[in-house]
């Protein structure tokens, strides 16, 4: 399901993601049709972030206003759980799996 920032019912993002860059495990995973990794990304980008320490939740939410890194974690089931870190300078956002970081 790919993002449409001109869909009526679209949730306003919260900050430019930059590039979107997939590791090789997640793009693998997505090859194989096991994963979408999209709907996280969306999630992430709209200020969702995921399974994380409070402690992360408040880095990540002065991020949005000092400009630093952002970085989230979804557990996607019980055998696969994906990190998501948007870079300080909002060049990149990278969906990683947790062993591939």
């Amino acid at each position: 399901m790919a993002l449409d920032i001109n869909d009526p019912h679209h949730l306003a993002l919260l900050f430019k993601p930059g590039a979107l860059v997939f590791s090789t495990g997640v793009s693998q995973l997505m090859t194989e049709g096991r994963l979408d990794p999209l709907f996280y990304f969306q999630r992430h980008a709209r200020g969702d972030w995921g399974d994380v320490p409070n402690d992360q939740r408040k880095q990540n939410n002065d991020a949005m206003g000092s400009g630093g890194a952002i970085q989230s974690a979804y557990i996607v089931h019980r055998d696969l759980r994906l990190v998501i870190l948007t870079r300080a300078d909002r060049s990149e956002t990278r969906i990683t799996l947790p062993d591939e970081r």
